[in-house]
């Protein structure tokens, strides 16, 4: 992608079933869980680069020994820099007297990281600064075993005004207005429920030591979750510790976050991502699932685990975005929706360059556009084989003899590089421009002057700036008859809440082309009553969005017209067309993905809803804060 957007985090857990002592015995070391935390975070490092941090809850150690750790850290290379402080840790232990790696007991009463319950996050910050306090998993400490919280999420609130007012009736005093926090405090305001609950009804029968075990066991995290969940609207997948062992993970009812889970008679694993588990595991992706929607997959203190309903499944709504960009593209799923992406584009391509394949290059602009790129390429291998049949065996007219027909290839070249190593340290504007022009570059004397056609894929087009300022210009120097760029996105219209950096709808660039176009036509009295309309209708319950009225206006075609022109650079030569995937497309290549209200605006709750429609009242108003 041109224009790299900060996205969706990513969750590793892992939960021992059994005790530390059996991993030493069988595999020789206690390194046995951290080993396949760090490959399942390094797997998942797309996912975020702002901080990671890790944490580690033992079981069954005495009072008067830590048996919560974490380490979290903001720094560059964060994945190695935490387990890097881990490993000390185990080195640091060799010079202790009595030392015995051996020893499940000694270790954990000697070290911390030797526990039964990991939680690894890596993150991506959506908005604000990037500071340690923001990194996960955080902690809500106590006394109790049982009323000790560790949490970590891949997840964005729209009602973090409701959640911080519900924790004020609840008598709480929140330190912070933020997602994370709201949601901390309310599951550990229910965690703390019940287990008064629980000690209420045995203070008269057991003694306070028999009744810390006792809620340990009983305690129903399902009724928990249900009580705490009931009121969030966004999307989010949940992991929580508690101090005694026990562990959950939650999905939103609409799927739009990520979990997968792999569980055998070791462990029970989670990540947003297979790829993470199969290559810390080495298992068959069938046997890698996913935590259903609306579900809870609870891991008691003994290890045995449920996997229950706490909120009504709504209609499936996964990010499409996942299969898009975000995960790894080596997950043989998302690998094949992708190229289907590439594939689905042809006809619209073939159209862009009136079907003159011979006088045509096509390329990406990398890197992870290159699988899409790879499917187009095989369906043009598709369309040009059904041309040969119907010169060979339909007996059809064609310019070519048959041996042309059958040696030509379409051409294919990289003309799109990326100098990862230039920066620009230049402070005014005018020199920046210039500078970020130059960190692509291009391959020279491949392309026919006046003659070729150049074709470009890339994920998707946000703002078009880089595409304006950079790519444009580089490949104009190439002196190409026309340029045709690609995305295998749909047109990003609407803002995402649910995760993704894009909350300000004024810098997309299918905003401004409805924009202009609206003007053009004389229309722009659209947007003051759309305005109007939100105004009148901000606080409802059953919000619609109105600056769907807006784009549908026009036709999808219209509109990438209007993009071609407002992305143009100044002095542009070739002749210049962009072209979009369609929604139908993307549902065909995705069909189990399919949240795409960033394309349609059609959002699965009614937060999202509230979110579009405060953003264009921002819009309208001049304000360039966040929408939720």
């Amino acid at each position: 992608m041109l224009e790299p957007i900060k996205h969706e985090c990513g969750i590793a857990h892992i939960r021992l079933r059994k005790p530390l002592q059996y991993y030493i015995d069988k595999y020789g070391s206690a390194t046995y869980a951290v080993n396949k935390l760090y490959v399942m975070m390094k797997k998942q490092s797309n996912r975020g680069q702002d901080g990671v941090g890790v944490a580690n809850i033992k079981m069954g150690v005495d009072p008067g020994k830590r048996y919560i750790s974490r380490y979290r850290t903001i720094n560059s290379e964060p994945v190695e820099e935490i387990f890097g402080k881990i490993a000390k840790k185990f080195n640091k232990a060799k010079k202790k007297e009595g030392y015995n790696p051996k020893s499940a007991k000694w270790l954990k009463n000697n070290m911390g990281f030797t526990g039964e319950a990991w939680l690894g996050h890596l993150r991506y910050g959506t908005h604000g600064a990037n500071s340690i306090e923001s990194c996960h998993p955080f902690l809500r400490q106590n006394n109790w075993r049982s009323r000790n919280l560790v949490m970590a999420g891949n997840f964005n609130m729209t009602n973090v005004d409701e959640l911080f007012e519900l924790l004020i009736e609840l008598g709480q005093h929140p330190k912070e207005k933020t997602d994370t926090v709201t949601v901390m405090e309310k599951i550990g305001h229910f965690i703390d429920e019940e287990n008064q609950r629980i000690f209420d009804k045995y203070k008269k029968k057991k003694d306070n030591f028999e009744i810390t075990e006792i809620i340990e066991n009983e305690m129903d995290l399902q009724r928990v979750l249900k009580r705490s969940f009931k009121d969030f609207d966004g999307g989010y997948a949940m992991v929580g510790l508690l101090g005694h062992g026990a562990s959950f993970v939650v999905r939103d009812p609409h799927g739009i976050r990520p979990a997968y889970k792999y569980i055998d008679d070791e462990v029970i694993v989670v990540a947003s991502e297979k790829q993470a588990i199969k290559a810390a595991f080495n298992v068959d992706y069938d046997k890698i699932n996913e935590v259903q929607p609306g579900h809870a997959l609870i891991v008691h203190k003994n290890g045995e685990y449920d996997e229950t309903p706490i909120m009504k499944q709504k209609e499936l709504k996964a990010c499409s975005f996942e299969r898009i960009y975000f995960s790894r593209g080596n997950d043989p799923e998302i690998y094949q929706e992708r190229k289907q992406l590439g594939r689905l584009l042809v006809p619209q391509i073939l159209k862009a360059i009136n079907f003159d394949l011979r006088n045509t290059v096509f390329s990406y602009i990398p890197n992870s556009a290159e699988v899409s790129f790879l499917g187009m390429m095989q369906g043009l291998d598709d369309y040009l084989m059904e041309k040969q049949k119907e010169v060979i065996i339909d007996k059809k007219p064609s310019l070519d003899d048959i041996d042309q027909m059958l040696s030509f290839r379409p051409r294919v070249e990289k003309l799109v590089i990326k100098d990862a190593k230039l920066r620009t340290f230049i402070a005014d504007d005018a020199s920046r421009d210039d500078m970020v022009a130059n960190v692509y570059d291009t391959t020279y004397e491949v392309i026919r002057k006046g003659v070729d056609t150049v074709v470009v894929i890339d994920d998707s087009i946000v703002r078009g700036t880089t595409l304006e300022k950079s790519i444009l210009t580089m490949l104009d120097k190439l002196e190409p008859k026309k340029i045709v760029v690609v995305s295998s996105a749909p047109q990003i219209r609407y803002p995402d809440c649910y995760g993704i950096d894009m909350s300000k709808i004024r810098e997309f660039v299918a905003f401004r082309a409805m924009l202009q176009l609206l003007k053009d036509r004389y229309k722009e009295n659209l947007l003051d009553e759309a305005y109007h309309q939100i105004l009148a209708n901000l606080d409802s319950d059953n919000q619609a969005n109105y600056v769907q009225q807006l784009y549908n206006q026009f036709t999808q075609e219209e509109i990438s017209a209007k993009i071609t022109e407002i992305i143009r650079p100044e002095g542009l030569k070739a002749e210049l067309e962009v072209v979009y995937q369609t929604v139908d497309n993307l549902h065909k290549a995705c069909p189990g993905n399919q949240g795409d209200w960033y394309f349609t605006g059609d959002y699965p709750t009614n937060g999202g809803m509230r979110v579009v429609n405060k953003a264009f009242v921002n819009f309208m108003e001049g304000k360039t804060v966040r929408a939720y």
